[in-house]
């Protein structure tokens, strides 16, 4: 009999439950009867909190597909994008919050974010390219007193991150090769730049080929320390400035400095990292369709990236349905005190940005800062108020958010190389939604979401198999088999 393992995870509390509380639901009734064909190993937390990653009774896999419940069927011969990874950002202030914790307490906080056995499993961070509104203090990696320049960038120099960063995401790596990093910029230094300032102003086209060897200096000042950088965009959020490190960048001089400057420079090195268009808001799809439009800038560019503060997701297809050959990722979004109910935001991160992502061709998924201290921060001038993936008290006491789960559900069974399958959807007045992937080792993951207050019985098709599972209410899963 061939054994068929389904994991489900439901987002909830830090704490885990006694086996008595776990047989506290009664399992479903079928819809049809069938002969076992498999079993079905389970963990679940519901939305109210009381269940995190709990380990429940075994279910059987039918060999009826016959069902008079929601179902979904998965078609694995159906293979969409490939998957390269979901995390979030390893800022300057999320690695020195991590930093400082004691070696037992940040070893043990790693595991539970990137271990794949024993924690999340994340996959995949995001950099930032010099200071943002979450570092320690302003910088880049060549800044230069008012009114002097570095034209060979002989000043440059990675030693801002060399004290928190690069030591944290050697730590990271140790516990899990496989993840992936991006880097994003959030200004070129102020000498390149029309105002002469890191807040605002544009990147002067004379500085364009140097700005493009900064690029190169930080992927090779990088792999240097042991840390490939898989990505690179070249401007965070360039229709936005601040009064932190920011820069504007038009769409068609995003795409002038792309094939003028960056892309060849980097033919020139024989570097191979990804260069990813936009990196800003779901409402100005154009943006990244201008830079891809240029017929000398499209060969350079691998992708364009979104964020989650203005607009729809349905952004991001469409994108794909003009370029489907180039990839999708989804680079921010973050939680904070504007929205603290658990439930609420685990559906809404599932919903709207994992599977919301994913569904529209989505590479990968990331959450901002991975870290923040008790009082959100340490921050630079930016949000007052935003929630790390993780808090760390300063008596090094850690809470894992909302935002650890809604991702755990997704990295820790959906891994780098895998591809998302055919699904179908649930009925329409179900309340439930899922979407399903196959991993490079053939096992698939599925993850459902019950929106509603009440609990609800579904039946997951696989060929001529089945099994069918009681959600509670306000609920996440995720279910794996091979």
């Amino acid at each position: 009999m061939k054994k068929i393992l389904i994991t489900i995870v439901i987002a909830a509390t830090l704490i885990g439950c006694s086996d008595d509380d776990q047989k506290s639901y009664p399992p479903p009734t079928t819809g049809g009867s069938g002969n076992e064909v498999g079993t079905a190993q389970i963990w679940v937390t519901s939305g109210d909190e009381s269940r995190l990653l709990s380990a429940q009774d075994h279910l059987s896999i039918i060999d009826n597909k016959e069902t008079s419940y929601p179902s979904i069927t998965i078609n694995e011969t159906e293979q969409m994008q490939e998957i390269e990874g979901f995390g979030a950002a390893l800022t300057g202030s999320s690695a020195y919050v991590i930093n400082n914790l004691s070696t037992a307490q940040k070893n043990s906080l790693l595991s539970d974010l990137f271990d794949v056995e024993s924690g999340a499993g994340m996959s995949y961070l995001r950099l930032t390219i010099g200071a943002s509104d979450f570092s320690l203090e302003d910088f880049t990696y060549d800044d230069m007193p008012q009114g002097q320049e570095d034209p060979n960038l002989d000043n440059f120099s990675i030693a801002h991150d060399e004290m928190h960063v690069i030591p944290v995401a050697n730590d990271i790596l140790s516990i899990n090769p496989e993840v992936k990093f991006m880097g994003s910029p959030w200004s070129a230094p102020a000498w390149m730049k029309d105002n002469e300032s890191l807040y605002g102003g544009k990147l002067e086209e004379q500085w364009y080929a140097t700005y493009a060897n900064y690029f190169v200096e930080y992927i090779q000042a990088f792999k240097n320390h042991g840390i490939p950088i898989d990505a690179i965009t070249p401007q965070n959020e360039p229709l936005h400035t601040s009064g932190y490190p920011t820069m504007r960048m038009e769409a068609q001089e995003q795409a002038n400095f792309i094939k003028n400057a960056l892309g060849p420079a980097f033919e020139r090195a024989n570097i191979s990292t990804k260069i990813i268009a936009y990196d800003h808001n779901f409402d100005e799809a154009g943006y990244p369709m201008t830079v891809l439009g240029d017929p000398e800038a499209n060969p350079y560019v691998s992708g364009s990236a979104f964020h989650a503060y203005a607009g729809d997701v349905s952004a991001m297809s469409q994108v794909h349905n003009t370029y489907p050959d180039k990839g999708l990722y989804f680079t921010e979004i973050s939680g904070g005190e504007w929205s603290t109910d658990f439930s609420s935001n685990l559906r809404w991160y599932v919903q709207n940005i994992l599977m919301g992502s994913t569904k529209n061709w989505s590479k990968n998924a990331l959450f901002w800062n991975l870290a923040l201290n008790e009082n959100h921060g340490p921050t630079n001038n930016g949000c007052q108020d935003c929630r790390g993936v993780v808090t760390i008290n300063s008596s090094g006491e850690i809470e894992k958010n909302e935002e650890y789960y809604a991702i755990a559900h997704f990295s820790k069974f959906v891994r780098p190389g895998a591809h998302r399958i055919g699904s179908s959807n649930f009925d329409d007045n179900s309340g439930l939604d899922g979407i399903a992937f196959q991993n490079p080792d053939g096992s698939k993951a599925l993850i459902v979401l019950n929106e509603t207050p009440t609990s609800k019985t579904f039946s997951v098709i696989m060929g001529e198999n089945r099994f069918d599972y009681t959600l509670s209410p306000e609920s996440v899963a995720t279910i794996t088999w091979e």
